[in-house]
């Protein structure tokens, strides 16, 4: 109940976050690149006991909040969106891209976002997906 209460209140701010990813979207891929972290690495698939709660609510927050944006938030708006958020509580993640076939065999792309062993978004569509690149949102110590 804690954890949802806590979810909740994070709404106004994956709402923002959505939004803006979008718009930053809009704009040509290497001026967002740059922001996403270190291009062909992964961050540890291991969480702290104290961040998981965070990445759980913040989770939440991004795909609650994601199916009532009137603009679409794509697996991309809310990978990057759930990466901001991590960022600005200190919490590491990776940002996959991948590409598969679909069913009359045209590309389709997909982006999902890890945080230590929690996938934050995208992971319900991940599978048969072959990663083309990755960016690990590696953070200092303070």
């Amino acid at each position: 109940m804690k954890n949802e209460k806590a979810a909740l209140a994070l709404i106004p701010e994956a709402l923002w976050r959505l939004l803006l990813v979008r718009i930053q979207l809009l704009f040509p891929f290497n001026r967002t690149a740059p922001q996403l972290g270190v291009k062909s690495l992964e961050t540890p698939e291991v969480s702290s006991e104290a961040d998981l709660p965070r990445i759980r609510q913040i989770t939440t927050a991004i795909r609650l909040i994601s199916r009532y944006t009137p603009w679409k938030s794509t697996c991309m708006v809310r990978a990057v969106a759930g990466l901001k958020m991590l960022e600005k509580r200190g919490i590491e993640s990776t940002l996959y891209m991948g590409v598969a076939r679909d069913k009359q065999g045209q590309m389709i792309a997909h982006a999902w976002l890890r945080s230590g062993s929690s996938y934050v978004s995208g992971d319900d569509a991940m599978q048969g997906f072959v990663v083309v690149e990755k960016f690990a949102k590696v953070l200092q110590a303070e």
